[in-house]
């Protein structure tokens, strides 16, 4: 695991001067490290370290090549450390082993090997073919596509193992330079990426880590030295990142919240092994800790009915408990003000006249540790907060409609739009209704089978759950300016 607990600025581990931090362990609520936070001078220092390695350093001015050379070591040292992430993810951030392996350590890994090969291959230079003018000359240019500069990178507790790499990737692949904030709650997934770019080699400056709260957080969005902010978590935090970020009119990259649904057609496969698995992964996963969980499941009233039995009877069989334990399906929530923030929300969801089918309290048999049970609604109106509001939670939502028009209308009807899922025997009809929705990630009758997306698939929502896109080539134009030259040829 990590040995370091405070900072990494400019190739160099820091005492934090800041706030102390303990840093808990949410299953068992002991604490596994202290730490110094960073304070904001040491934030600015941070910047400057990488401004100066971005603008004097060797890092832009390498060949991609090279690049790809140095990013190789990184993702073989990541490699090297799996178990300490994996431990990392038990303890830290709660994932039991199959979202530890398969939505947090392992996609990481994967998503660097991808752009370890990206970064070979990128082209910064387009050709732009001869041209005439209108006063009778000819000239040609080219399409530069030139790195940003520095990128504020600012992850969330839930998955910051993936997330830091689904930036720090493509922005190092470009050849930016980044300093990283990772969540209060779980700093040492950024500290222990930290100590991986140490031990490969990258040239001191390009990544930094600075820990912290809001204030951290706002010297990052305003500075001057910054080029570009990227930035995953709540729309409400969302919105004031942009804002501050909109001072110095500086490029922002958003990934927000979702109330995604899965919509189940009237000719649904009830009996496709994968039904009733994502079904419940939809808003079991991590504890509901998901911005693109589908926890609003829309089925056509011929099959509401049987596919809530079948939920019902399934969930029992959804251990709780020692995210270590291989065993276990779903962990802790992230603290004790998470799960009260899922208590008021059950609360208020039987107070807008919705009835709990299964779950609903704390367990009883884990008195320590921020567990919740998995709980499923039924009786619910698509207008109901519990339906609209992400809860971030293990709290599902059915909804019954009589159409796909209908289904569309109710998957539409949100201020969110980032994931999705159709369930149809028929492809094309699935595909339809898909097309239809307002979304930016749309699985249908399950998916590729992963548990996270394509590493070379673009990423992000519509309306208020982002801007922009991470992952793929549109994920890398995020962290690049494009510049046109142009000359006489005669």
């Amino acid at each position: 695991m990590s040995t370091h607990h405070d900072l990494y600025i400019d190739g160099h581990w820091i005492e934090g001067s800041g706030p102390r931090l303990e840093v808990l362990n949410p299953a068992t609520e002991e604490v596994i490290a202290t730490l110094s936070e960073g304070s904001v001078d040491q934030c600015r220092n941070a910047i400057a370290a990488a401004r100066s390695a971005f603008d004097e350093g060797p890092w832009p001015k390498l060949t991609p090549k090279q690049r790809s050379r140095m990013l190789q070591r990184f993702h073989e040292v990541m490699e090297k450390r799996r178990d300490d992430l994996m431990k990392l993810a038990f303890t830290e951030i709660g994932c039991t082993h199959a979202i530890a392996e398969g939505a947090q350590v392992g996609p990481a890994i994967d998503q660097m090997g991808y752009w370890v090969d990206r970064a070979a291959t990128i082209e910064s230079v387009e050709p732009l073919p001869p041209m005439t003018t209108s006063i009778g000359t000819l000239g040609q240019g080219a399409i530069l596509k030139e790195p940003a500069g520095v990128v504020a990178a600012i992850t969330p507790y839930n998955f910051p193992i993936l997330l830091a790499i689904w930036k720090l990737g493509p922005a190092l692949a470009a050849a930016n330079t980044v300093v990283l904030k990772p969540s209060p709650f779980t700093p040492l997934s950024a500290l222990i990426l930290a100590e991986i770019a140490e031990e490969s080699e990258l040239p001191p400056g390009v990544f930094n880590v600075i820990t912290g709260g809001i204030e951290i957080g706002r010297t990052l969005t305003t500075d001057p030295r910054v080029d570009i902010v990227t930035f995953t978590g709540s729309d409400k935090v969302g919105r004031e990142v942009m804002g501050q970020a909109a001072t110095g009119l500086k490029k922002v990259v958003l990934e927000l919240g979702g109330k995604s649904a899965n919509v189940v057609l009237d000719d649904a496969d009830l009996d496709d092994p994968m039904f009733v698995p994502s079904a419940l992964g939809g808003f079991i996963t991590h504890a509901g800790q998901a911005c693109a969980a589908t926890t609003r499941i829309l089925v056509h009233r011929s099959l509401h009915d049987e596919v809530a039995e079948r939920l019902k009877t399934a969930l029992p069989f959804v251990k709780l408990g020692d995210p270590s334990d291989p065993e276990v399906a779903m962990g802790p929530l992230i603290r004790d003000e998470a799960r009260r923030r899922v208590e008021r929300y059950v609360n208020l969801g039987l107070e807008e006249g919705a009835k709990i089918l299964y779950g609903g309290a704390r367990p009883r048999d884990l008195p320590k540790g921020y567990f919740f049970e998995p709980t499923l609604f039924v009786d619910v109106q698509n207008g109901m907060r519990i339906a609209q509001d992400e809860i971030f939670g293990p709290v599902g939502v059915m909804i019954p409609f009589d159409s796909d028009e209908e289904a569309v209308r109710l998957a539409n009807d949100s201020r969110y739009g980032l994931g999705g899922a159709v369930w149809s025997r028929n492809a094309l009809r699935a595909y339809s209704v898909a097309k239809q929705m307002r979304t930016g990630f749309i699985t249908i009758n399950g998916g590729h089978g992963g548990m996270s997306p394509i590493p070379y698939a673009p990423f992000g929502g519509y309306k208020q759950s982002g801007l922009g896109r991470e992952c793929g080539d549109l994920g890398l134009d995020e962290y690049r300016q494009v510049k046109t030259i142009a000359w006489p040829v005669g």
